[in-house]
């Protein structure tokens, strides 16, 4: 009896080991994997090295692997599979060449997400195919200030931890050719609490969409190192991210 006792537990245990061993490989799989794209050509923010180390920061504690990189030959279809989103971090001016911007396209169109975040709508002006993905482009912007953000839809991952009007000091950008088919408003700017707006009642600060099988989210708040100390600009981005990747 003490044999046959002996023998079941050893069995039980193999069979945990086993069951612990397939859980660990299924998570490994599951596990998403991002690009954090800090390259420009044009002006380059202060504020990057601390966006990315905040960023790198907020994907760990959800258990999301990262890649920091400025090498714009990562831009190649055998290159990008790895990857389940882009973050386009202040970016800035032309990057690519039409074979990088051909493998762009067919990552987002495999299903893949994109997120922009602040100067990432400075960026590839000549591209219009760019334009549509981040959904506008950067015309220009007063002094950095103290502003109100209305909350448009207070169910989104990005906003809902957001109170109805959010006030954020930042550098806050006037958009020319804003691409208003498909784009579904997040947060949008109150030009009567600060000054140098230049776009009305409608001047929307962040916005998401589904873009040609992919997903798209931008914000344009992240000018300051200050900002990204923010906890509600750290779950703003973070909600944004996982839109982009498609987790609940």
């Amino acid at each position: 009896m003490k044999k046959v006792g002996h023998l079941f537990v050893v069995r039980v245990i193999f069979i945990s080991i086993l069951f612990i061993s397939v859980c660990s490989i299924v998570r490994a799989e599951k596990q998403k994997k991002v690009l954090i794209f800090t390259k420009t050509t044009g002006f380059r923010h202060s504020s990057i090295p601390k966006g990315v180390r905040t960023v790198q920061q907020l994907l760990s504690r959800e258990g999301i692997r990262s890649t920091h990189s400025e090498d714009v030959n990562l831009f190649h279809q055998d290159s990008l599979q790895q990857f389940d989103a882009v973050i386009f971090l202040s970016t800035t001016g032309d990057l690519f060449n039409d074979k990088q911007k051909l493998a762009f396209q067919q990552f987002i169109r495999s299903g893949k997400g994109f997120v922009g975040i602040h100067a990432a709508s400075d960026t590839e002006f000549n591209w219009p195919w760019y334009g549509r993905l981040v959904g506008a482009y950067f015309s220009d912007h007063p002094e950095v200030q103290e502003a109100h953000i209305e909350v448009k839809d207070s169910r989104h991952l990005s906003t809902k931890h957001l109170p109805k009007v959010w006030v954020h000091r930042d550098e806050w950008y006037n958009f020319k050719d804003l691409y208003k088919e498909g784009l579904h408003i997040l947060l949008n700017l109150d030009e009567t609490s600060y000054q140098g707006g230049k776009m009305g009642k409608f001047h929307p600060v962040a916005w998401c969409q589904k873009f040609e099988g992919g997903r798209s989210f931008y914000t344009a708040l992240g000018h300051t190192d200050e900002s990204f100390d923010s906890e509600l600009f750290q779950k703003h981005l973070l909600g944004g991210i996982r839109y982009a990747l498609n987790i609940k």
